[in-house]
């Protein structure tokens, strides 16, 4: 119900329950589990913060697809990405894309928002990177396939440094 487009009406569960509750007590133990979760429903994800970022420090559109590709493509691999905040890999994701675009990392006003350094940023960078080189030959083309449409600016087929001058 909580991330629907048309979520169901308060009737339709009551039908769904085959009537062994009423709507008024679907009403209160919704209420009841919103209370006990402290309305604490999600966690931000990659993609949340990535549009921060962006907004944040905005960069052209070009830039931000290959972003949003990037941090795709770290949902493919559990290992590494699982051990770094969903924060770490949208700013790692940020770094590579805007280098490649544009030659550059992680600017100032992203590190003072974030509390990010470029840094404490190069372990996720660097594994997204390798998952970026090593992605035209992973088995799982979906990605890369969707971001090879037009209307992404075929950014998929963008080809990252060989090497990322981060020493």
């Amino acid at each position: 119900k909580y991330e629907e487009i048309y979520p169901p009406e308060v009737d339709e569960f009551v039908y769904i329950t085959d009537d062994t509750y009423t709507k008024r007590q679907l009403l209160k133990m919704e209420h009841l589990l919103l209370k006990v979760l402290a309305f604490d429903l999600t966690v931000p994800t990659i993609n949340q913060f990535l549009l921060q970022y962006i907004q944040r420090h905005g960069v052209c559109i070009r830039t931000e697809n290959f972003a949003r590709y990037l941090a795709e493509l770290s949902l493919l691999e559990a290992d590494p990405f699982l051990k770094y905040l969903p924060s770490q890999t949208a700013a790692a994701a940020y770094c590579l894309a805007n280098y490649t675009v544009n030659r550059r990392f992680w600017p100032e006003s992203l590190a003072a928002f974030t509390g990010y350094s470029l840094s404490e940023i190069v372990p996720c960078l660097t594994d997204l990177h390798k998952a970026c080189l090593d992605a035209p030959h992973c088995q799982l083309q979906a990605i890369k396939e969707k971001y090879k449409l037009s209307k992404y600016l075929q950014v998929s087929l963008l080809e990252p440094p060989a090497v990322l001058p981060l020493q």
